[in-house]
């Protein structure tokens, strides 16, 4: 870190670049009020988890993991509401765990299968909502991305890593209206 740098933009007053961290942090704030990470009902959380393990035995990170991919980052679901409904549909007997490699790995039973193929309903990473929440889902992340990137050159960098960065986030938002132009 460029301790005469960030004294001369961080003097007394604030500095520039204070303003820039203040400003991306307000950016970021309003992506993550606005659309932050999903959050699904109980009974999706039991949908996806029959949907996929319908396909192949996995363990809980798998299933988090798999949802996450699935949903294109728009559902992540967390461990508090996975390995629960693990449990349930265990005490339900449509699903049984083993020991394999070091990890539970779940798998459906008969009656879970039966279940898992009886459901008429989209996996819920398929449903309308989801598809389109995905999209706006992984601009955000980029967005906020983005905006915790330009926030820690401002604090962190050299005065001609700062340029730089303006030089890359105008090129960017001139790209960004040129996309929207020739739609």
């Amino acid at each position: 870190m460029n301790n005469s740098f960030n004294s001369h933009m961080f003097g007394a007053a604030g500095g520039p670049a204070s303003a820039i961290v203040d400003a991306m942090d307000q950016l970021r704030k309003s992506f993550e009020q606005h659309a932050g990470p999903s959050r699904m009902a109980r009974g999706d959380v039991r949908a996806a988890v029959l949907a996929l393990l319908a396909i192949e035995p996995m363990h809980g990170y798998q299933i988090m993991h798999e949802i996450e991919e699935r949903s294109g980052g728009a559902w992540k679901p967390s461990a508090g509401s996975v390995y629960p409904t693990l449990q349930q549909l265990s005490d339900e007997g449509l699903i049984t765990a083993e020991e394999l490699n070091g990890r539970k790995t779940y798998s459906l039973t008969d009656t879970g299968r039966e279940a898992a193929d009886s459901a008429d309903a989209p996996a819920p990473w398929e449903a309308k909502g989801a598809r389109n929440g995905s999209r706006h889902a992984a601009l955000t992340k980029a967005g906020i991305d983005l905006a915790s990137a330009t926030a820690q050159v401002a604090r962190t960098g050299t005065p001609e890593q700062a340029q730089q960065a303006v030089a890359i986030l105008d090129d960017a938002r001139r790209k960004l209206y040129s996309i929207l132009a020739e739609g």
